[in-house]
């Protein structure tokens, strides 16, 4: 495989950013990937296994110069996230997240992204009944769907680069809009 993304941002450290951390590791589709939690010591964690090659304090800090920055935090908490990393991220850069529901992050995120920034909300079929950044394994996206619900206006280019790296990941791809997907 070969590099998608320059710098990755993973925002929430659990389980499937984890374990995305994990792959695109394996697989070298990122040249740095930094993360950031709320917890110390999920963030002490997370340099340790060594799925991010940094760990910031902030979530501003860790999306800065960020081409991809995935949401996996709680969908309560991702507005709020979205508000504090929207003044720092790159132009051209894609966000994404990782909630099991749509139409919901749209609302939460879509009007804290920056008009040069693509949002591509995503939502992984994947998962196990643990959770946190030591249940995360680089193989958990192998032939398990992920649903990417693109806006209408969206990017080509955002999104095939996106849907490449879930497929490089292991994952199947799917399109939809968020209303069928919820």
């Amino acid at each position: 495989m070969s590099r998608i993304y320059d710098r990755v941002a993973l925002i929430g450290l659990g389980l499937i950013a984890s374990s995305m951390g994990h792959a695109m590791r394996r697989h070298g589709l990122a040249g740095h990937v930094a993360g950031h939690a709320q917890s110390e010591a999920t963030r002490q964690a997370a340099l340790e296994i060594g799925f991010c090659q940094s760990v910031h304090a902030t979530a501003a800090d860790a999306v800065r110069d960020a081409d991809l920055v995935v949401l996996a935090v709680p969908i309560g908490a991702m507005g709020a996230v979205a508000a504090a990393i929207a003044p720092h991220l790159k132009p051209g850069a894609t966000v994404t997240d990782v909630g099991s529901v749509k139409q919901a992050v749209i609302e939460a995120v879509g009007p804290h992204v920056p008009g040069p920034v693509h949002f591509i909300p995503g939502h992984p079929m994947a998962g196990t009944e643990h959770s946190g950044p030591y249940a995360g394994f680089a193989t958990l996206f192998d032939n398990r769907w992920t649903i990417l619900t693109p806006p209408e206006d969206g990017d080509a280019a955002a999104l095939g680069r996106l849907r490449s790296l879930w497929q490089a990941m292991g994952a199947k791809v799917a399109i939809m809009d968020a209303a069928h997907h919820d």
